[in-house]
């Protein structure tokens, strides 16, 4: 007599509550996961420098390694935020990080330059499955009290991986060559990779939706109306490239004269990347008490200061300005990001779509706005690439004032349930 399957989320329940075994699973696996992707996604950045010697590259050239990767990242999101919605968050994760892994560690052995384009290519494709659906998977899965403490350690997993996978491939590469830089990551993926499939309990509050092509198409349409998401978006947009433009940009002038700084040195000024992490659940805490709306622009201002601090050509200085961009822009990010999934709930679209725009729309930044930066620091030295970071932080923070002149925006403080496709009808939301 056969056993009828049980589907992922056929059990519904109010959320793991702080405290508990599966909500520490949760935040655990996430973590992990934030923790491989952003590692594998940023493992070139460190040794850019490297890779333009082995290759004859100019630093434009170099730079595609990793916006590439951020390109092919944010159109996979638009597919992989509405498959999620049909075949499950934990599926999509799970498989996204072992292809992932399987990818960066052939990146180490691409035998030409176009090969390993090529590779981070689909590395950008595949990696998707976990952003696409973090602080959606999060918002079912988690009671609502926690919503916001566990979506600023899931960006804290995830700035994390960004400072591990420069201060790991840098002294690598500076030991041994980038090719073991590279594999040394891939490394790092795979025990987070472990970890994730061992810990990351199955989905219980998700229910499927049946595979509409109109119902997505149709979500899909509402999302890119509703001007507070678009004023999220491009906060998201601007924030990470400014961040991305200073960073591809420093290795080449700290190698350079009057400072002449090794490569595994200067991947320990990715050490800042801790800062990220503290921030962005700081700004989460800060958030709850003060509201969004109140906080984000302190970050932006944070964030701004730290890059005019890097004009000043002294080491100590320019630490100082990473320090505070890095603490500025993880704020920005956090709240951002959280805000997404909250007000597509508020305004009955998709909160699997919403925050695959909002994604989209961040690593394009990072792809576009990113490759500016080396442009502008071959073109015009630190700063002109200041004058990019700058100009993009200032936009972010008009893009805010439209969020302040939102009503509906104004009043969604609250964290719940996230909406669903039609065919699932979300509860009543505030607006």
């Amino acid at each position: 007599m056969g056993s009828t399957p049980v589907l992922e989320g056929a059990s519904r329940h109010a959320g793991y509550l702080p405290g508990t075994d599966g909500y520490r699973r949760v935040l655990v696996a996430l973590f992990a996961a934030g923790l491989a992707t952003f590692v594998l996604m940023y493992d070139t950045q460190a040794v850019l420098t490297e890779l333009a010697a082995s290759f004859r590259l100019t630093p434009e050239q170099s730079t595609l390694s990793v916006s590439l990767t951020t390109a092919t990242l944010a159109v996979a999101l638009l597919v992989a935020g509405p498959l999620s919605e049909i075949i499950g968050r934990t599926r999509l994760i799970r498989f996204s990080l072992i292809a992932a892994t399987i990818v960066s560690a052939l990146c180490a052995l691409a035998p030409s330059w176009s090969m390993l384009l090529g590779l981070r290519l689909l590395l950008g494709v595949v990696i998707a499955g976990l952003p696409a659906v973090a602080t959606s998977y999060l918002q079912e899965e988690l009671h609502a009290s926690a919503h916001g403490r566990a979506a600023g350690l899931y960006v804290g997993g995830t700035a994390l991986g960004g400072m591990a996978s420069r201060l790991l491939t840098a002294p690598v590469a500076d030991a041994v060559g980038w090719r073991w830089a590279l594999a040394a990551a891939a490394a790092l993926a795979l025990v987070c990779t472990v970890l994730v499939l061992v810990l990351l309990p199955r989905s219980r509050g998700f229910v499927p939706a049946e595979p509409r092509l109109r119902s997505l198409a149709g979500m899909a349409g509402k999302t890119l109306r509703d001007p507070a998401l678009l004023a999220l978006y491009g906060v998201g947009a601007c924030g990470m490239g400014a961040t991305i433009a200073v960073f591809n940009a420093l290795g080449f002038r700290l190698v350079a004269a009057p400072f002449g700084l090794d490569v595994g040195f200067i991947g320990l000024l990715y050490l800042t990347y801790v800062l990220g992490s503290v921030s962005s659940g700081t700004a989460g805490s800060l958030a709850d008490r003060w509201g969004r709306r109140t906080v984000i622009p302190i970050a932006c201002a944070i964030a701004l200061a730290g890059v005019l601090l890097t004009l000043v050509p002294a080491l100590p200085a320019i630490i100082a300005g990473l320090a505070l961009l890095v603490i500025g822009f993880f704020g920005m990010h956090g709240l951002a990001s959280g805000w997404v999934t909250v007000r597509a709930h508020a305004v009955g679209v998709s909160t699997g779509q919403a925050a695959a725009f909002y994604l989209c729309a961040y690593y394009l930044g990072s792809s576009v706005f990113g490759n500016l930066g080396t442009t502008a620091w071959t073109r015009a030295a630190w700063p002109g690439v200041a004058a990019v970071a700058g100009v993009l932080i200032l936009a972010a923070g008009v893009l805010v004032r439209i969020l302040h002149r939102t009503p509906s925006a104004l009043t969604v403080t609250t964290h719940p349930r996230p909406a669903r496709l039609p065919g699932r009808p979300p509860g009543p939301a505030p607006r």
